[in-house]
């Protein structure tokens, strides 16, 4: 009798468990195809992330060429780059498998709830991804090659040219550096863009009220201002944007999740279990007077 409450009690442990370890193979193999397919077309991709730094050397008249310092430094680019979409283009399709496993423990209600964040979830880091490769990494590069110095400079009255008071600092960036940096900068926008989708998805599950967002926000402030000093590089223009715009997420998130409290509220009134304070007081007093 024990033998066989034990095993009634771990079958469906152990259907799970079958059905996870069938999500996930069915996962990352589309992740390994995903990754051989970006491995074949690395060269346009990595032409496709050197367009902001080219455009930038552009306009100071150098031209754009970037050096492999290493001998395995070119293999080791193709594949980061081959890890990065493949991740990004099997991303949908893992979220689907995540979505075919949790979904059957869900009820309609909360499927309904959770579907959109996940749908939402890809779109908004692919905004802030672009955010960052068309606002933010040309600023930063500008930035940068800012510190350029021109040279040999001779010294005044020196008989030979090649004597000279200051060295030239020039630019000849390695592409594995070049790629991590802007790999960072396209992680970071993706990731900061998912604050409205964090927050409304914890609203929705009454972690956190819109009011209580809107009590700690001179902190959040000060949480942002220390996120774009620490994500962009030191010049005001690219950390006045970042703090804008992650900001302005910020009030999107509050007014999101305002609008599911009040959607919340509206459903509870129409199966009257939703009770104002007020209401709640006159019931109590009405007990004391009872009593």
């Amino acid at each position: 009798m024990m033998k066989d409450e034990i095993d009634d009690s771990t079958a469906p442990l152990i259907e799970h468990l079958t059905e996870l370890r069938s999500r996930l193979i069915w996962s990352v193999l589309a992740f390994i195809v995903a990754m051989v397919a970006c491995f074949s077309v690395a060269d346009p991709i990595f032409t496709f992330l050197t367009k902001p730094i080219c455009a930038a050397l552009a306009d100071r008249g150098q031209d754009c060429s970037l050096a492999m310092i290493k001998l395995q430094e070119g293999f080791f680019v193709a594949i980061r780059i081959s890890f990065l979409g493949g991740f990004v283009l099997s991303f949908p399709f893992i979220g689907y498998q995540l979505w075919r496993f949790v979904a059957p423990g869900l009820y309609k209600s909360e499927k309904n709830a959770f579907l959109p964040f996940l749908v939402a979830s890809p779109g908004m880091f692919l905004a802030g991804a672009a955010f960052a490769y068309y606002a933010i990494l040309p600023l930063a590069f500008s930035f940068f090659l800012g510190f350029q110095k021109s040279g040999p400079v001779p010294a005044e009255g020196a008989l030979d040219p090649a004597v000279s008071t200051a060295a030239g600092i020039a630019f000849f960036g390695s592409i594995e550096e070049y790629l991590a940096l802007t790999i960072k900068f396209v992680l970071a926008f993706g990731l900061c863009f998912q604050l409205p989708v964090l927050l409304t998805l914890m609203g929705k599950a009454g972690l956190v009220s819109s009011a209580g967002l809107g009590a700690v926000r001179k902190y959040a402030v000060v949480g942002i201002l220390v996120l774009a000093a620490i994500a962009t590089p030191p010049d005001v223009v690219s950390q006045v944007i970042l703090f804008v715009v992650v900001y302005g997420l910020y009030e999107v998130s509050i007014f999101l999740v305002a609008r599911v409290e009040k959607k919340r509220e509206a459903e509870l009134r129409a199966q009257g279990l939703w009770f104002d304070d007020e209401d709640e007081e006159e019931a109590s007093g009405e007990g004391a007077a009872k009593e």
